[in-house]
C-alpha cells in the first residue's frame, strides 16, 4: 500500500468517526443511541390485525413484481421493434418477452396461492 492511499484511508476513517466523537464530548449527552428520543412522543404502531398486515405486504410485493414483469415484456417489445430485422436482436427480444410472460405467470400463481391460503387461514381461525 502506498503512503498516499494509507493517508487517504486514515482521513476517511477520521471523517467517519468525527461526528461520533464530537457527540460524546458534548455536555449532557447521556443518551448515546437515541433511546430517549421517543420518550415523550405518541407513536402509532397501527391497529390492523396481523393477517391484514401480512396480506397487505404480500399484495405490495406481488404488485411490484407484476409491474416489473410487465416492464420486461415491454422492453422485449421495444427491442423487437428497434431490431431493424437483425435476427440476433429479434431472438434476444423473444427471450425477454418469454421470460416476462413466465415471470408474470409465476407472480399471478403466487397471488392466487397466497390469497387462497390467507382466506382459508381466516375462515379456519374465525369460526
Amino acid at each position: 500500500m502506498k503512503g498516499g492511499e494509507k493517508m487517504k484511508k486514515i482521513l476517511i476513517s477520521l471523517m467517519v468517526l468525527a461526528p461520533t466523537l464530537s457527540a460524546k464530548a458534548q455536555p449532557g449527552s447521556v443518551d448515546d443511541w437515541g433511546f430517549n428520543d421517543f420518550q415523550n412522543t405518541n407513536i402509532a404502531l397501527g391497529s390492523r390485525p396481523l393477517r391484514e398486515t401480512i396480506g397487505g405486504v404480500i399484495n405490495i410485493i406481488l404488485g411490484f413484481l407484476g409491474i416489473l414483469t410487465t416492464l420486461i415484456i415491454l422492453l422485449g417489445g421495444f427491442k423487437w421493434m428497434t431490431s431493424q430485422g437483425n435476427t440476433e436482436k429479434v431472438d434476444e427480444a423473444k427471450k425477454l418477452i418469454g421470460a416476462g410472460i413466465v415471470g408474470l405467470v409465476i407472480v399471478l400463481t403466487a397471488y392466487a396461492v397466497s390469497r387462497f391460503i390467507l382466506s382459508e387461514l381466516y375462515t379456519q381461525t374465525v369460526e
